[in-house]
């Protein structure tokens, strides 16, 4: 068994390909439109799907907006330039939640940035900044 995608629903699917491109680096795997079930599925990530897991954007077409609940946590992703990566993500305008800093307990450095729907993307660094 392996870890296959996470989905996420979302309002405005070009903004959230905009945002998982420009400042986390992934790249569009493969998208399917199902133009009878009014929807669009968009994948997402570093490399084939066959080798990782990737993020699923799923866009309803008819549907406008969402409510986040509390039951939904975080993705995380690993990076070596997180610090980098939040200023690039303020300076396009996206949420930057939790600034870069040591993480309670630990020897790594994490932040928290979020994409155009509101999901947090927790961003980690090992080591010192």
């Amino acid at each position: 068994m392996r870890l296959m995608h996470t989905m996420l629903r979302v309002a405005d699917l070009d903004a959230s390909i905009r945002f998982y491109q420009a400042v986390l680096g992934m790249q569009v795997l493969r998208r399917i439109d199902f133009s009878e079930g009014r929807f669009s599925l968009v994948y997402l990530g570093y490399g084939p799907e066959s080798e990782q897991a990737a993020i699923e954007l799923t866009w309803n077409w008819d549907k406008q907006d969402y409510t986040h609940g509390n039951y939904y946590g975080h993705i995380a992703i690993e990076s070596d330039d997180i610090k980098g990566l939040c200023k690039q993500a303020s300076e396009l305008a996206y949420r930057v939640s939790r600034k870069p800093g040591p993480m309670k307990q630990s020897s790594a450095i994490i932040a928290f940035i979020e994409d155009p729907d509101g999901h947090q993307i927790e961003l980690i660094q090992q080591g010192s900044l």
